[in-house]
């Protein structure tokens, strides 16, 4: 399994960028997909995430700004940030949990990161 994320780039403050992430490759299903980011010198943390049935989860920092949603259909995540803050610069990470049946288990995945960058 593939992620091959894009969207990334420098925006001001209080600007709006849009990530999106498509999972590729052989599997038999895509469950649970999301975003995570890491800034310099800091842990890597789960910004968003999505199951297959639409069900969301955020971060309280990123709460009424940005917004996850999903197309079953192509496998691809979509992370629409607004309303960003410096704060949020980081290296954003595409994260899916993948079914490979027959194989047993879920299996996790990671995207190549998308740099992120909010300026004051």
């Amino acid at each position: 399994v593939q992620l091959q994320a894009s969207g990334g780039g420098l925006v001001q403050d209080g600007g709006t960028l849009r990530l999106s992430c498509t999972a590729s490759g052989s599997f038999f299903s895509v469950n649970d997909m999301g975003w995570y980011r890491q800034a310099p010198k800091k842990q890597r943390e789960l910004v968003a995430s999505i199951t297959s049935g639409g069900s969301t989860n955020y971060a309280e920092s990123v709460k009424g700004r940005f917004s996850i949603s999903r197309d079953n259909a192509k496998n691809t995540i979509y992370l629409k940030m607004n309303s960003l803050k410096p704060e949020d610069t980081a290296v954003y990470y595409c994260h899916a949990i993948a079914d490979l049946r027959p194989l047993p288990g879920k299996y996790t995945y990671w995207g190549q990161g998308t740099q992120v960058t909010v300026s004051s």
